[in-house]
């Protein structure tokens, strides 16, 4: 009436290899792509340093490497312009009264 099933036995060596090369892998892809975002993120003699601070409503920025004789960065604030003042075509979340202004082609 009811056939008996076969018996299969585990199949270890196959389970190992289907284990271990994606594992190796993602280690060959993982070892360069470890030294590349190292090497980026190391900065060089940089043309300009901002520094940007998020608070609850507001950005703070500073121009730290900008030459004033009390040896402070240039420091200001960003608010959003308020709903009620944007001019047509301006976008509420993306307009700001001081915008950040960074130079074109230089090292930040």
């Amino acid at each position: 009436r009811n056939p008996v099933p076969e018996k299969i036995l585990h199949g270890t060596t196959i389970e190992i290899a289907w284990t271990v090369t994606p594992s190796l892998i993602l280690v060959l892809i993982a070892i360069p792509s470890f030294a590349l975002l190292y090497s980026m993120d190391e900065v060089v003699d940089p043309a300009v340093t901002i520094k940007a601070i998020g608070h609850q409503w507001y950005w703070s920025y500073e121009y730290s490497d900008y030459n004033q004789s009390d040896n402070e960065g240039l420091l200001f604030d960003s608010y959003m312009i308020p709903e009620d003042e944007l001019e047509l075509g301006q976008l509420r979340l993306l307009d700001v009264d001081n915008r950040v202004v960074v130079p074109v082609n230089t090292h930040i």
